[in-house]
């Protein structure tokens, strides 16, 4: 039946005079999710469009839908085109007209014409909203015309944030040496100047094979998570989050389980929350610090209570610490791995952030401490490691030089620097918003505002995201997206110059001014 719905949709088009571009304009002005190639595959008779979209397409373009389906067709037809597409239906009895069918008789038909793939059920509870479907949404929008403030991911390329020059330069002269696999773990010069990287920051007993190389921190944080979680097994994951920590986590067949970051304390983690939450299935805790949303920086202090509860509930720390170079203010980032030798610590950092090269993707994990009690996790992060035969190599190429030398970013976030005059300006700007109040970042490119719920009837932060992006063509991440479990927060990020953050705060303000949420 895909062959006859391809034909009659072919033939619907030309009498309506009627393109590809033009179903999907029409189908995003009625707020239909349709893509050009979706239609494309529709018209090739490689699949057939869910009801919505067989209703929407058999309106717009004036046709019944039984018709277009091509559920009005001969038993014979039917059996013709079943066999065409090679379905074994010889002992199936076609003795009466389709149409006349009992209903499990024509489900058994079309189930044998159309075989639909679904997603793995390992993915139900996996969420990554950071590009879910508000940003979804704008695509929507970009592709009919509609300019979009985009203030949802760091990213910093696209808002003029360049590369150092010297990084390029030596990327370019190693290219052609760059062509065949590295060792799985990388490249020397990438592991050696990584552990160099690591002395300073006072991680101990590290050595060059407790380096791994990978594109981007995002790959290991799915590795490390793969190695380590058994069905059931526990997690302690920051609230609000990175939410990739989450989704691997449950990917891997592993419960994440939040603890809070109390706003009302700097976004530091909340201790007794913590212990409440561990039970003897808990295996690790993780942190993000530099924190991702909310650009809270711990102190020595609070890293010393976490270590002493992973001490004494025997845990592996792991740390995600790839916004350590972008800290202001004069505070200094400690490695809290620094602090706990006699603890199974991972360490997580990269280049994407402190030299603007997101899209090269190069990140890398370092195993330290005591890495007896972890023997066999770690052949299973070989394991890993060695099936993804090695990260990309151009990109390790650079790690000696990024890390070696001049630090460019240090100039972005000290007074008159870019991201430190950003962050002012953003900070004042929404605080002074009625309704929005915020915790200052220390770090980092984000800041997580705090939204009165009350005084806009707000009670889901992903409506208000959306009617935000519809209204004035901004987008943001509502706090759910970090699993975050109040509808009172959003995420923006602050890498656009100053002013394209003023036009931005300014439709926040008009927003805010009548907004008042539709349940």
């Amino acid at each position: 039946m895909n062959n006859i719905f391809a034909e009659r949709l072919k033939k619907a088009m030309e009498q309506k005079n009627m393109k590809q571009i033009d179903l999907v304009k029409k189908a995003a002005e009625q707020g239909v999710k349709l893509g050009k190639s979706h239609v494309s595959q529709y018209l090739s008779g490689k699949t057939t469009p869910r009801s919505e979209i067989l209703n929407f397409l058999a309106t717009t373009l004036g046709v019944e839908t039984e018709w277009l389906k091509g559920t009005d067709v001969s038993v014979d037809t039917l059996k013709k085109e079943t066999n065409e597409a090679g379905f074994q239906m010889e002992n199936m009895k076609f003795d009466y007209n389709y149409n006349n069918m009992k209903e499990n008789d024509r489900e058994a038909v079309e189930e044998a014409q159309v075989r639909e793939f679904k997603k793995s059920s390992k993915l139900n509870n996996v969420l990554y909203d950071v590009r879910g479907p508000v940003v979804e949404e704008a695509a929507r929008m970009e592709n009919a015309g509609t300019q979009v403030l985009k203030l949802n991911i760091g990213n910093p390329a696209p808002f003029g944030f360049r590369t150092p020059d010297e990084v390029i330069y030596d990327m370019r002269q190693q290219l052609t040496e760059c062509e065949g696999y590295s060792p799985a773990k990388g490249l020397f010069s990438a592991r050696k100047a990584i552990m160099q990287y690591a002395q300073l920051k006072k991680l101990p007993n590290v050595s060059i094979e407790d380096i791994y190389t990978g594109n981007g921190v995002s790959e290991l944080i799915n590795l490390s998570m793969s190695a380590l979680l058994d069905n059931g097994d526990e997690i302690l994951i920051p609230s609000p989050d990175y939410p990739l920590w989450t989704a691997c986590a449950t990917l891997a067949g592993g419960k994440a389980v939040h603890y809070i970051c109390d706003e009302q304390a700097e976004w530091y983690p909340d201790m007794d929350d913590i212990r409440k939450k561990i039970t003897s299935r808990t295996k690790a805790i993780v942190i993000i610090n530099p924190n991702n949303p909310t650009g809270a920086l711990y102190p020595r202090e609070v890293l010393q209570q976490i270590v002493d509860i992973a001490r004494e509930h025997h845990l592996i720390i792991f740390s995600d610490e790839i916004y350590d170079r972008l800290v202001m203010d004069g505070a200094e980032h400690i490695s809290i791995a620094s602090m706990a030798p006699d603890l199974f610590c991972v360490t997580f950092s990269g280049l994407s952030k402190s030299h603007m090269i997101a899209g090269f993707r190069i990140g890398w994990m370092i195993l330290s401490g005591n890495k007896a009690v972890a023997k066999d996790y770690i052949e299973g992060i070989k394991m890993l490691s060695n099936m993804r035969l090695c990260s990309n190599v151009p990109a390790q190429s650079i790690v000696q030089t990024a890390l070696g030398g001049h630090q460019s970013v240090e100039s972005y976030i000290v007074p008159g620097g870019r991201i430190y005059e950003q962050r002012e300006f953003i900070y004042n700007a929404l605080t002074d918003i009625p309704g929005i109040t915020a915790v200052k970042p220390k770090a980092a490119f984000y800041m997580f505002p705090k939204i009165d719920t009350k005084k806009f009837n707000i009670v889901n932060d992903e409506k208000f995201a959306l009617d935000l992006l519809k209204e004035k063509k901004i987008l943001l991440v509502h706090g759910g997206g970090f699993n975050w479990h109040q509808p009172d927060h959003f995420r923006v990020v602050y890498l656009p110059r100053i002013e394209v953050l003023k036009e931005a705060a300014g439709k926040i303000r008009d927003f805010l001014e009548y907004y008042q949420q539709e349940i």
